[in-house]
């Protein structure tokens, strides 16, 4: 089990009593039952490559682990309702690569895509870099199988379209975190796979001068534009010395990246306003340089560049991840003000912003001054850093979790920084389905 009892980036780990592996949704089901009778908690489990924690057990040794990862096929693919449905242990990768075997595409994509599974994606309302063009995990889900607290199978798994039945399950359980339901399977809505994309690496000077040519974009490819990260000088650094076979896109090192990706069935159709706009940027001066990849491994090197920074960041050494969001707008205004304000109170911290500009979503990450016990530092410091972080997205409007959940990491902040009233319907909601408490205990609301 020691692989499992400790979460991806070694943070967080626990104990179990056992380690469950169903096969089916019935065996899940049984399980559940069992567990209630004998009041015994349930910690589930996909690909453990969550960020807060959400899917290792306490250090108790009392908890049962259960592990997803054998409930890994794709039951049905409907090429002409552009739906399939997958169980929970199903990889994101393959779940890809099955639908692209019928000419159709998943349109939700990650860093890490290689271990990520169906169950866990859903349980987190999970993000990626193609949200702006098409939603989290909760806009992609068709309908939702689940085993609830008590031992009952919820089949939703219908893709209605109209159902008015009152309280939507199928949204609740989504983003639950496995706290209300374990998520067996689900039905998902696939694309058509793309005929043509466009991928562009831009350089620039600051976040507002990004900001100012999202809105370009948006005005002269429309519905096209399928991806817009932005990422400064300091993490395609990191990731130039971390990660092998990556080069940097551009001659002349900018202090500020846009990634751009465009999607569509032809490419002449995407790339003559691509080029237009990106000209017209580069003539008034918004942008410095261009990179425009010629083919699809060069568009697959830009994004390799992208999806790497997490692991080139851990390798930096020690630091705090804050995976926020704010009103798009606001994003410049964020990094610019955030590193100032923690300087103040916390002499020396370095600052790093990179993530979804099109979408607001933030992976702000702060390192201790140079020249200390990086991990004796954050033990210290930590949490009260955090919290002005988090402080300082809620004054602007924002969320102190963009798409990584709320886990055991931020439990405690939320339950001190959110509104009452959002904290009041979401212990409520788990009080009427999970009164004994067992299913995913210390995670979300506790």
């Amino acid at each position: 089990m020691a692989p499992w009892l400790t979460d991806w980036r070694g943070k967080y780990h626990g104990q179990a009593a056992a380690m469950l592996s169903p096969v089916s949704t019935d065996e899940v089901a049984e399980i559940v039952r069992l567990c209630a009778a004998e009041g015994a908690a349930i910690v589930p489990q996909g690909g453990n490559s969550g960020m807060v924690g959400g899917a290792t057990p306490d250090a108790s040794g009392h908890q049962l682990l259960l592990s997803l990862r054998r409930m890994n096929r794709i039951r049905s693919i409907d090429a002409a309702a552009r739906t399939a449905v997958a169980e929970a242990g199903v990889v994101l990768e393959n779940f890809h690569h099955a639908a692209l075997d019928v000419g159709l595409r998943f349109p939700l994509t990650l860093g890490g895509k290689g271990s990520a599974t169906i169950g866990g994606l859903v349980s987190t309302n999970a993000g990626g870099t193609q949200v702006l063009r098409h939603g989290t995990m909760r806009a992609l889900v068709a309908g939702i199988e689940a085993v609830l607290p008590e031992g009952s199978i919820f089949d939703g798994l219908a893709p209605l379209k109209k159902d008015n039945r009152g309280y939507d399950l199928r949204h609740l359980l989504c983003g639950a975190e496995g706290t209300l339901g374990i998520v067996t399977a689900a039905c998902l809505h696939l694309i058509p796979a793309n005929a043509a994309r466009q991928t562009a690496w831009v350089g620039l000077k600051s976040p507002e001068a990004a900001l100012a040519l999202l809105r370009k974009l948006d005005d002269g490819v429309g519905d096209a534009l399928e991806g817009f990260e932005i990422v400064p000088k300091s993490s395609l650094d990191a990731v130039l010395r971390h990660i092998p076979q990556t080069r940097a896109p551009l001659a002349n090192p900018a202090p500020w990246n846009a990634l751009i990706e465009l999607a569509g069935d032809d490419e002449g159709a995407l790339a003559v306003p691509l080029e237009a706009t990106l000209a017209a940027a580069l003539d008034a001066g918004l942008i410095d340089d261009v990179a425009l990849a010629k083919n699809e491994r060069e568009s697959e090197d830009f994004w390799k560049l992208r999806d790497s920074i997490s692991e080139a960041e851990r390798a930096e050494g020690p630091a705090l991840q804050h995976d926020v969001s704010v009103p798009v707008d606001l994003m410049p205004r964020f990094i610019a003000d955030n590193p100032a304000r923690l300087a103040a109170e916390f002499p020396g911290v370095r600052t790093t912003s990179f993530g979804h500009l099109g979408d607001g979503n933030i992976h702000h990450h702060v390192q201790p001054p140079a020249g200390v016990d990086g991990q004796a530092w954050l033990a210290q410091h930590g949490a009260a850093l955090s919290r002005a972080v988090y402080s300082h997205v809620i004054e602007l409007g924002g969320s102190i979790s963009a798409e990584h959940g709320i886990g055991q990491m931020k439990r405690d902040i939320l339950a001190e920084l959110d509104s009452p009233a959002r904290l009041h319907a979401l212990r409520a909601v788990k009080a009427g389905l999970d009164p004994a408490g067992l299913f995913n205990p210390g995670k979300l609301i506790g």
